[in-house]
C-alpha cells in the first residue's frame, strides 16, 4: 500500500463556526485535505450530497465529517439518508460530536457511521485529532471505488 496522499475530499457539516474553523485549519495546516466543504446545517448537507439546487455541480465528497446536533435536519437524520440512499451510502462517514453519550454513538453505529469521534476539549487534542483523521483517511485507509 501506498503511503502517498491521495487527493480527498472532505464535506464538513458543522453548525459551530470556532469549531468548523478549528477542523478546516487542522486540515489545511497539516497538507491533508486537498479539497473542503463546510456547509452549517442537515437540510444544507442532504443538498449538497444530492446535488441540488446551488450545488447542482458539487463535487461528490469522499469522506463527510459530520456534527450530531445541526439545525433544521439533526446528524442522526442526515447520516441515516446518507447510508440508506444507494447512490450516497458508499461514501464514508465519520462523527466529530461533542456527545460521549452511549445513546448517541450506538444510534451513530446502528446507522452505519464509519467512525464516531468525541471532539476533545482542549485545543492541542482537537488539532492533533483532526490532522491523525485527515492522514489516516487521505494516506492509510483505502477508500471505496468512486460510482
Amino acid at each position: 500500500m501506498t503511503t502517498e496522499a491521495k487527493p480527498i475530499h472532505f464535506l464538513l457539516v458543522e453548525d459551530d463556526s470556532a469549531h468548523a474553523d478549528l477542523v478546516m485549519m487542522s486540515l489545511t495546516e497539516n497538507n491533508v485535505a486537498n479539497t473542503l466543504h463546510h456547509v452549517h446545517d442537515g437540510m444544507e448537507a442532504m443538498e449538497y450530497l444530492q446535488q441540488e439546487g446551488k450545488y447542482a455541480d458539487a463535487q461528490r465528497p469522499d469522506l463527510v465529517l459530520l456534527d450530531l446536533k445541526l439545525p433544521k435536519l439533526s446528524g442522526h437524520e442526515v447520516l441515516e439518508r446518507i447510508k440508506s440512499d444507494d447512490s450516497l451510502r458508499s461514501i464514508p462517514v465519520v462523527i466529530l460530536s461533542t456527545s460521549a453519550h452511549e445513546g448517541d454513538v450506538d444510534r451513530a453505529y446502528g446507522h452505519h457511521a464509519n467512525s464516531y469521534l468525541t471532539k476533545p476539549v482542549d485545543f492541542a487534542q482537537f488539532h492533533k485529532m483532526i490532522r491523525d483523521l485527515g492522514l489516516y483517511w487521505s494516506v492509510w485507509n483505502a477508500p471505496p471505488v468512486r460510482r
